[in-house]
């Protein structure tokens, strides 16, 4: 599969680059420092350092590792990323609670038979958005709820273009994740303004076009 989708800029994790239950996971180069997007369920872990360590040089710190929301499989193998980078781990203030008290059915932990243990965040966004320096760049998260109570997407410019880490824009909506179909609804309308060229999602893949983004979101928008 292919990984590069900018020059600093690859997929690292998911289906055909980790473990078949991950979601996406997502590395990002800003110079000196770089960041990840999700951990996937963490069944993967050696996989996702092997393709880390294939595309970042030596000696550039991974600062932050930024998860887009609770659910077991982007956020399973946080703990061993921030263990073997020493990252900051970046979430929702509302998502952090389920994290840090390891609920396994928010999660969905229980989805794949498996249990969340604690997970304590560095950094629990509580802002409407909230920009973060990475090197000589910038990665801004945005609340987008919905799927989860407190899920977030992040954006950031790269090569003249509006990058989109939305990883779940497709769903599901379930009671036991504690989903709100309205609210739902109202954050896809929310990402369609973003106009962004490159969508990298969580099980879909990557969408490359502002009106191939577009599409894909409004496909989701009753």
């Amino acid at each position: 599969m292919e990984a590069t989708i900018l020059s600093d800029l690859w997929q690292v994790g998911g289906p055909g680059f980790t473990s078949p239950d991950d979601a996406a996971v997502y590395l990002v180069r800003f110079g000196e420092k770089a960041a990840i997007v999700d951990a996937g369920c963490g069944n993967g872990n050696e996989s996702l350092k092997s393709n880390v360590d294939k595309y970042l040089p030596v000696g550039v710190e991974i600062e932050y590792l930024f998860l887009t929301h609770c659910h077991f499989d982007h956020t399973g193998g946080a703990e061993a990323v921030r263990d073997e980078y020493g990252c900051k781990i970046v979430c929702s203030a509302l998502d952090a609670v389920y994290l840090e008290g390891g609920d396994s059915e928010v999660t969905a932990a229980s989805w794949y038979g498996s249990r969340m243990p604690p997970l304590a965040i560095d950094v629990k966004i509580e802002k409407d958005e909230q920009a973060f320096q990475v090197g000589d760049g910038r990665m801004t998260a945005h609340q987008w709820p919905g799927h989860s109570p407190g899920s977030m997407v992040y954006t950031t410019e790269m090569e003249g273009q509006t990058i989109l880490f939305g990883q779940d824009v497709h769903g599901p909506i379930h009671p036991s994740l504690l989903s709100d179909p309205i609210i739902y609804q109202s954050s896809l309308r929310k990402l369609l303004t973003f106009d962004a060229d490159i969508l990298c999602e969580g099980h879909f893949g990557i969408y490359r076009g502002k009106e191939t983004v577009r599409s894909f979101i409004q496909s989701f928008v009753v």
